[in-house]
Order: structure tokens, then C-alpha cells, then sequence
């Protein structure tokens, strides 16, 4: 009881002004990082339409989507989309001295985490809407594909 109240006014004095500016600042690298990862998976499709409207092969195509579900875990073409929030480090910095906020790295490694979610989601469900759609018609297949993509991404 003797420490709420002392607690409560340093918080709406010292803290709580700042918070939207604070959120406005760190969420600047975080979606620039999440646009990453929806740009990598929709360039990644988009190769996979490509090489099957050249080739019309369904064996190939499959290996295609079995590579594709490995792209979460694809630390190389990962790589650009976790850069994007290692410029929180900059931003946490600040913060840390301000108001003393610690385990600025885990912040970063949570965030790259659910990047990596994000992509594992995608994959697996554009994996589980395009499967049915395999033994389809070759000439329905590259159509079907970008409407599977189109339909994960939103």
C-alpha cells in the first residue's frame, strides 16, 4: 500500500507520456521485418509459377512446394527479413538508458521468432490449400497456385 501510490505517480509522470511515441519508434523495424517476410514468401511462389509455366512438370513442381516448406528454416534467404529488426538495437539502446530496460537481445530474438512463425504458418498453409489442387489439371495448376498465394496472403 505505501509503495502503489508513489509507483503509480512515477508511471503516469515518467512512463506513460512516452509509450505511443516509444511504440511508434519500435514499430518501425518490426513491420518493415513482417513486409520482408511476406515479400520473400510471395517471391518464392512466384518462382514456382514461373518454373512450372516453363516446364509443365508436376514432379518437379512437387519438389518445388517440398522446398518451400523448408523456407522458415532457410537461415540464408531468412536472413534479410531478421536485419530489418536488428535496427532495434539502436532504438532499445535508447530505451534501456531512459528507462532502464534490459534484455534489449531478447526483445530482438522474440521478434525474429515470430518472423520465422509467420513464415512456417504460410508455408504450411499454402501447402494444405494447394495439395488438393495437385492431380488438377496441368493448365489450371500455375492459376491455382497464384490463388492459393493470393489467399495466404491476405
Amino acid at each position: 500500500a505505501s509503495v502503489s501510490e508513489p509507483a503509480q505517480k512515477c508511471c503516469t509522470e515518467n512512463i506513460q507520456p512516452f509509450l505511443t511515441s516509444i511504440l511508434e519508434e519500435l514499430m518501425g523495424p518490426v513491420s518493415s521485418g513482417f513486409t520482408e517476410v511476406r515479400s520473400l514468401f510471395d517471391k518464392e511462389v512466384n518462382e514456382i509459377i514461373q518454373d512450372f509455366q516453363k516446364t509443365n512438370d508436376m514432379t518437379r513442381l512437387k519438389e518445388n512446394v517440398d522446398q518451400l516448406m523448408t523456407l522458415p528454416f532457410n537461415s540464408v534467404k531468412m536472413e534479410p527479413c531478421y536485419l530489418k529488426v536488428n535496427l532495434l538495437q539502436d532504438l532499445l539502446q535508447d530505451l534501456k538508458s531512459r528507462f532502464k530496460v534490459y534484455h534489449i537481445d531478447f526483445v530482438i530474438q522474440r521478434t525474429q521468432n515470430f518472423m520465422q512463425e509467420l513464415m512456417e504458418n504460410a508455408v504450411y498453409t499454402f501447402e494444405q490449400l494447394f495439395s488438393p489442387s495437385r492431380q488438377a489439371d496441368p493448365a489450371k495448376v500455375a492459376t491455382t497456385i497464384e490463388k492459393v498465394k493470393l489467399r495466404v496472403l491476405k
